[in-house]
């Protein structure tokens, strides 16, 4: 398995929504394909050039995706173990996000961010962020800053449904075209009301959903 090149850039290239270039490694020319976004700051050809590769193998080829940063093709291998999300499609999401942009999208459910991605609709940006959320979470912790959760923005006196039943809130209402601060503030103020962490998941988001259309009036 490839996992690593370092030559000299030649050819780049673009073919409708696809991205690539050369690189020339001691006499070999290797074919890769990129993001957009790092297909935009490719230096020119003739540039050396470095980069960390994730090389997948079919039936009908092989291919070579090049990245520039580890964690970025770490990412990417992770966007593609989820059903229905293909090399495409998660170069497509790396192509509009920075992989901590992308990170912070999926942890906090913010799928109208993630549904930016040309292919991704609300159904794969809510499994990215159902499958993905917990192992980027713990995964990535040390590259990325979090921003406070959901926890972190309550009183001590105040607390939110765990596990399953957050996840459950947060995805619903992202779904349904709320932004996370406006999630944010939701659940922290149906909490200071008294909700229960262990009341069901669906109070919480009538709670939520009540409180969000009072605040909006």
């Amino acid at each position: 398995m490839i996992g690593w090149l370092q030559g000299q850039l030649a050819e780049p290239w673009q073919q409708a929504n696809r991205c690539g270039a050369l690189l020339i490694c001691q006499g070999v020319g290797y074919e890769l394909q990129f993001s957009p976004r790092h297909w935009r700051a490719l230096p020119q050809a003739g540039a050396e050039l470095a980069l960390h590769v994730h090389h997948s193998i079919r039936e009908d080829g092989w291919t070579l995706y090049g990245f520039a940063l580890r964690h970025e093709r770490d990412l990417f291998r992770e966007l593609v173990a989820v059903s229905g999300v293909g090399p495409q499609m998660a170069l497509g999401l790396l192509g509009i996000m920075t992989a901590e942009e992308l990170v912070r999208a999926i942890v906090q459910a913010d799928l109208r961010r993630l549904a930016e991605a040309p292919g991704v609709g609300k159904r794969t940006a809510e499994r990215l962020s159902v499958e993905l959320r917990s192992r980027l979470k713990e995964r990535f912790c040390s590259l990325v800053e979090m921003p406070e959760s959901f926890d972190d923005l309550l009183d001590g006196e105040v607390s939110l449904p765990q596990g399953t039943g957050r996840d459950d809130v947060q995805i619903t209402l992202g779904a349904l075209g709320y932004e996370p601060l406006e999630i944010q503030r939701a659940l922290r103020a149906v909490a200071a009301q008294g909700l229960t962490a262990d009341a069901a998941g669906d109070e919480w988001i009538r709670e939520c959903l009540r409180w969000l259309s009072r605040s909006a009036a």
